[in-house]
């Protein structure tokens, strides 16, 4: 059985901004790794956080047409649909955690793929929430 690794929207969205200087360098070689690999993994939420992004905030913003293509590969992946028991497991994760729903939620999405490992600058590098454990890579 082969590792999984979620990634979070800030990996994807820095690996397409060329004006995020090292943080683009270092999300491409994560990407590509993972892409070799075939071992990411996204969430539909991910994918919904990073259109939003690219077609409201990075440089140029980009059209429906250009947000579609440059994140079609990652349809590749294997992508988690978050389900009603994912929202209320992310619900019961906020408080004694201390994070925000949707931090709760990309890591109850990681979980529930099977991710022991999720990518993100987001939440507290090295520290494990349940059975996943958070690596910053741009540190």
């Amino acid at each position: 059985m082969s590792a999984k690794y979620f990634v979070d929207t800030n990996v994807i969205v820095y690996s397409m901004d060329r004006g995020a200087g090292d943080k683009h360098a270092r999300a491409l070689q994560v990407i590509e790794e993972l892409w070799n690999s075939r071992e990411g993994v996204i969430s539909t939420q991910v994918l919904q956080e990073a259109i939003i992004y690219l077609r409201r905030q990075v440089g140029n913003r980009m059209t429906a047409r250009e947000t579609r293509e440059a994140l079609s590969g990652f349809f590749e992946w294997e992508v988690f649909v978050n389900t009603e028991e994912t929202i209320l497991k992310a619900l019961e994760m906020e408080e004694p955690y201390q994070i925000s729903f949707w931090d709760a939620l990309i890591l109850q999405a990681a979980e529930g793929s099977g991710a022991r490992i999720l990518y993100s600058e987001d939440l507290s590098h090295g520290q494990s929430y349940g059975t996943v454990r958070v690596l910053n890579p741009f540190l």
